[in-house]
């Protein structure tokens, strides 16, 4: 007997304009479930599922496996996870769109030289080549994107401290007119994007990200309505500045993940003036402790992380790397810890991170959603561990300072 409000697998695949045999497939590979099996076993979905499948197609027009999609679209139906989807596929559409513009003229381009001098322009075909192997940072991009937005969620609802984290970095930035400043592993922009209404009219900000994808999402968020901002893809272990040629660079949770932070370090010290000032955040080994410990109860397999990031770079170890390269060296911390009573937003952050917890958690994922949901019934409190040090360079000699 259907149930109403439930759609048979004939008429959701109808709906969905694809073919039974496909949602048995989505079924069969635990890529789109039913939400109802009657007792002879007929399937039937409702319009949450429909919202999920549209997901799936749109992820599978993109270029993404079906793997891929499995496990991206775990939380699909989600509302909040659903509104963040359709935003990061909007910001994939208009990629593509960028990036086919860019196929147009080269295809164009090399159409045109060749019925002019009956010659191939190999810089423009290996030009065409590269572009048209962009899926794969296509893909990267939207991960990484999925991934940061489920942390910022998380730490922006529940957080305590009624002060955001970007504006109280802010303030620990000193930012005056007329500065020049460079950001490293700028992301989406969301700390100047926060912080919008605070920075003075005259000032140069070059915000650097070594993902073309992440360059692009902060130049649609500011470049079009602000001409302060200046945009490129950098990396920060090789920064293609002049030496003494900022007053600020601000590395927001960056630093650890170079891979010769060394080396990133002396970057930042050498495009700075004299007495200009690093601004960088990172976390301590009490950071977010207790999600481990929950993770680890659940399977004790889980790791969350392929390696301890505070290790490389972090509050017990950040001043002495620091002091290599700085004159003065101070850690600041922000005071704050979560208190999270629902469980949705703490399970995609916990699907977000770097570790092995996709391989034990999506084929029990109804079991860990109904393990988080008793952890978070009557609030679960997160330890916070997070702040800036705050580095500046030595002064000129022969300055009188």
């Amino acid at each position: 007997m259907k149930k109403e409000g439930y759609y048979s697998s004939g008429e959701f695949a109808k709906l969905g304009q694809i073919t039974k045999k496909t949602i048995r497939y989505y079924d069969e590979h635990n890529i789109l479930k039913p939400s109802y099996v009657n007792e002879s076993g007929a399937r039937f979905y409702t319009e949450q599922d429909f919202a999920k499948l549209q997901q799936i197609l749109m992820l599978k027009y993109l270029g993404f496996s079906l793997d891929d999609i499995r496990e991206m679209t775990i939380r699909a139906t989600e509302p909040h996870a659903l509104e963040n989807s359709l935003k990061l596929q909007l910001q994939l559409v208009r990629d593509r769109m960028e990036q086919l513009e860019l196929v147009e003229k080269a295809i164009c381009d090399t159409a045109e030289e060749l019925a002019e001098h009956r010659t191939v322009n190999w810089s423009k075909m290996l030009t065409l080549t590269k572009l048209t192997g962009m899926e794969k940072s296509m893909k990267t991009q939207y991960q990484n994107a999925s991934n940061i937005a489920a942390r910022i969620s998380l730490h922006r609802d529940y957080a305590v401290n009624p002060q955001g984290w970007f504006p109280w970095i802010y303030e620990c930035c000193g930012i005056k007119p007329g500065m020049r400043v460079l950001e490293l592993g700028c992301g989406d922009g969301s700390f100047w994007q926060q912080n919008i209404e605070k920075l003075p009219k005259r000032l140069q900000i070059i915000l650097t990200d070594n993902s073309d994808g992440m360059v692009r999402e902060a130049r649609r968020a500011l470049g079009s309505v602000d001409t302060r901002f200046w945009f490129q893809v950098a990396d920060g272990q090789q920064l293609p500045y002049e030496d003494a040629s900022f007053d600020l660079v601000v590395a927001n949770h960056v630093l650890f993940y170079y891979e010769d932070l060394k080396k990133a370090v002396e970057e930042a010290a050498r495009v700075l003036k004299p007495e200009g000032v690093l601004v960088c955040s990172t976390y301590g080994e009490k950071h977010m402790q207790e999600i481990s410990r929950m993770v680890s109860e659940f399977d004790e397999r889980i790791r969350l992380e392929k390696e301890k990031l505070y290790e490389r770079f972090g509050k017990q170890n950040g001043a002495e790397i620091l002091r290599k390269q700085f004159a003065e060296v101070s850690w600041f911390e922000y005071e704050d810890y979560l208190m999270v009573t629902e469980p949705e937003a703490l399970i995609s952050y916990v699907l977000s991170c770097h570790g092995n917890q996709n391989q034990y958690i999506l084929n029990r994922y109804n079991e860990f959603q109904t393990f988080v949901k008793k952890k978070t019934a009557r609030g679960f409190r997160i330890t916070k561990e997070a702040g800036v040090f705050v580095a500046r360079k030595k002064a000129e000699r022969g300055s009188g300072r």
